[in-house]
């Protein structure tokens, strides 16, 4: 009986142990009730981010907006004035005459019917953006299923179908950004890294919620920013204050 106390006594020693651990990864700091300035937002959603890598700080917005409609489906692109931190892939599908120019703006994956047929063959997708000419778009009609599940078909809402595709790929790899809404009108975006220095990451959100709400759609009725929070990879959302 005495074994069987001291076995219990440890048990819940341990479950408390635990139980005090896990509250310990509830940050302190973090008052959930609390809806923070901007300012103070990406302060503590640097503070909290606790990955060992240089993690990515993301915004999420949720508007009124009834996603299942076509005409309030929201879908852009926008210059962030710092970049997002990462490196991304771009594939170029142009013309031959015009693929020296984009691969010296820096396109990774460049080419027309020949790259389209690589791809119909293996599937592989090693890039995250695509962009096209408008003459290549009745040619990527081979490849629209495998590009269009992985979000990459290139679309003139989000600028990357252009008569200029260099041009495109340049702004891509400076920073440039595809956001859109899911299926519950939500949008997610990335605007920078943990490293970044506050104003930067304040310059980089302001630009992108300006963006969102110029393009609120005309038949969205009520409240379009219903709220906002930032946080960063694998780190606890913090609201904060919707801009005005």
């Amino acid at each position: 009986m005495k074994k069987e106390k001291k076995s219990s006594k440890k048990s819940s020693a341990v479950a408390k142990a635990m139980a005090d651990k896990g509250k310990k990864t509830i940050a302190p700091e973090l008052d959930k009730q609390r809806v923070y300035s901007l300012e103070e937002g990406i302060e503590l959603t640097k503070k909290l981010s606790k990955t060992k890598f240089d993690a990515s700080v993301e915004a999420h917005f949720r508007l009124g907006i009834d996603a299942k409609k076509g005409d309030q489906q929201i879908r852009t692109a926008v210059s962030l004035p710092h970049g997002t931190g990462k490196t991304i892939k771009v594939a170029a599908f142009v013309s031959p005459e015009k693929e020296k120019e984009v691969k010296a703006a820096g396109a990774d994956f460049v080419g027309s019917e020949d790259l389209i047929a690589e791809i119909k063959k293996t599937e592989k997708t090693d890039f995250q953006v695509a962009v096209a000419e408008p003459a290549m778009m009745r040619h990527l009609a081979k490849i629209a299923k495998i590009l269009g599940t992985r979000g990459l078909m290139p679309s003139p809402k989000n600028e990357t179908v252009t008569p200029n595709p260099a041009k495109a790929v340049l702004e891509l790899k400076k920073g440039k950004i595809s956001f859109k809404n899911d299926d519950t009108g939500n949008i997610h975006a990335v605007i920078g890294k943990v490293s970044f220095d506050d104003k930067k990451l304040i310059e980089n959100f302001t630009v992108l919620a300006n963006t969102i709400k110029k393009v609120k759609p005309n038949k969205a009725k009520g409240v379009y920013i219903k709220n906002i929070s930032i946080s960063s990879s694998m780190g606890p959302g913090i609201k904060i204050v919707a801009p005005k």
